[in-house]
């Protein structure tokens, strides 16, 4: 005879499942500039919301498993999909193609594993980095509501809002590459030159017109677009964006300065840290030191490389430089070695004691050292953005993509940084550092970082903007 309820004993009676925990899904463009600033907004969105977060990451340039944040899930996408021209390398590379190749090959992959994480529900939307608009469609064709994460400035945002228009002027692609025509004042965007709209010497206009035509696209379709940034520094922009994409827009940043994840950007760092430069600081003076940085992607040819070492050599000025492996263009250089080693016989001895070359550095501490007073930057908007909330004032040496844009900003409406014109020379580094370091004007520059590191400081304080910011994204969040 067949048991009947009454006769289960009540230690068996079945429990009802577990209520899964509520969870935003992630998915970072897969360069080093992209995925901190969405583990660091992963971080506060899990401190403030109670939220579990699962992080998709392309298969290809997957996190070291090692140093990524435990807190976190983390799913590969797109196993055995052909990568060798997914991840451009170097100032001259095709950024826009590669971006554009990502969200070809990556759109189907991630498909099945979305529909696969979506099986459990529970998830509340995706943030996705507003370059992979393949992504965001397929979550829309899935039903999950998504938010687009702008890494890069407002200001960057607003240009790229205006560069159909200044296509159709016919001033896009540049009608000459005349210097009288490239300095053209962009009467749209002010202080922005013509030159500073051509995002790489290397890619097509139509790929450039194509990306921005997405990335526009996926801004306006989205449920709101995240900033890494703050109303005091960029309130104008951020007002332009607003009445432009006809979404919300979430000014929340500095997302490093606001996540709870001890060491995000660290354990979530695609380069091995080397953390002995923290000691040598230690030594310095304060103020003293000019941080050398030109970011993960950049890179110079060998020549830059010697008058670079020369001119900090020259200067007399106390430097930290990172000098990554890759460096070194390999177009320019038939040398396998690691480019520190390619450092000028007699280099290390002329600057013994003044001078730290390390193969990558714990940023967000260097700059927040007390020692550090510059910051030689490629202006990447990671970059810029930590240095002016630590009251570090900038030289300006911007490559591509969105570089020139934070240049402009930082010279000409911040004023708390310039830019390092022209061909690499040992004479203009030896005065760029000097000017920074030494010089009146680098004073100057140094009083105005200090009052937007104070601006920073605020805005996440209590009823600071950003927090205000974050509390209404949460609120938005929550409604999916």
């Amino acid at each position: 005879m067949a048991a009947t309820v009454d006769d289960v004993p009540p230690t068996q009676t079945p429990a009802a499942p577990a209520a899964r925990r509520r969870r935003v899904l992630m998915f970072p463009l897969p360069f080093q500039g992209h995925l901190n600033p969405m583990l660091q907004l992963a971080g506060a969105l899990r401190a403030r919301g109670d939220l579990d977060v699962t992080v998709f990451h392309a298969a290809f340039d997957a996190p070291d498993p090692a140093r990524r944040p435990p807190e976190y899930r983390f799913v590969a996408v797109g196993e055995g999909v052909p990568s060798a021209d997914l991840l451009p390398s170097g100032s001259d590379a095709d950024f826009a193609g590669a971006v554009l190749r990502i969200n070809d090959r990556l759109r189907e992959p991630f498909r099945q594993a979305l529909a696969e994480e979506e099986g459990g529900g529970g998830a509340r939307c995706l943030v996705v980095d507003s370059n992979l608009r393949g992504m965001q469609l397929v979550a829309e064709e899935l039903g999950v509501p998504t938010l687009v994460l702008r890494t890069g400035a407002a200001a960057c945002l607003v240009a790229y809002l205006a560069f159909p228009a200044l296509s159709d002027k016919g001033l896009l692609p540049p009608p000459s590459h005349d210097e009288s025509v490239l300095d053209m004042p962009l009467e749209e965007l002010p202080p922005l030159r013509l030159r500073d709209m051509v995002f790489s010497a290397t890619t097509s206009h139509a790929n450039m017109a194509r990306c921005l035509d997405d990335l526009v696209a996926g801004t306006r379709s989205s449920s709101g677009v995240i900033f890494n940034t703050f109303q005091d520094l960029e309130g104008p922009d951020l007002h332009k964006i607003a009445g432009a994409v006809g979404v919300p827009v979430y000014p929340i940043g500095p997302l490093h300065k606001i996540s709870s994840t001890t060491g995000a950007t660290e354990t979530s760092s695609l380069l091995s840290q080397d953390r002995t430069c923290l000691e040598w600081l230690d030594r310095q003076e304060e103020a003293s030191v000019l941080y050398v940085s030109f970011g993960s992607l950049v890179s110079i040819d060998e020549a830059e490389l010697v008058e670079t070492a020369w001119g900090l050599a020259g200067s007399q000025v106390p430097f930290l430089w990172v000098v990554r492996h890759n460096l070194v263009s390999r177009s320019s250089s038939s040398s396998s070695r690691h480019a520190s080693l390619q450092l000028p016989d007699g280099f290390a001895e002329a600057t013994e004691g003044r001078g730290m070359v390390v193969p990558w550095a714990p940023q967000h501490e260097v700059l927040g050292h007390r020692s550090v007073g510059g910051f030689w930057t490629h202006s990447g908007w990671n970059s810029t953005l930590e240095s002016v909330c630590e009251g570090v004032p900038m030289i300006c040496r911007p490559r591509f993509a969105d570089q020139m844009i934070n240049m402009r900003y930082v010279q000409e409406v911040w004023r708390v940084g310039f830019e390092l014109e022209g061909g690499l020379e040992r004479g203009k580094v030896e005065m760029a550092a000097r000017k920074l370091m030494c010089g009146e004007e680098g004073r100057e520059m140094r009083k105005r970082a200090m009052d937007l590191r104070d601006k920073a400081d605020k805005c996440i304080k209590e009823e600071g903007s950003s927090k205000s910011a974050i509390e209404m994204l949460l609120k938005r969040i929550m409604s999916f």
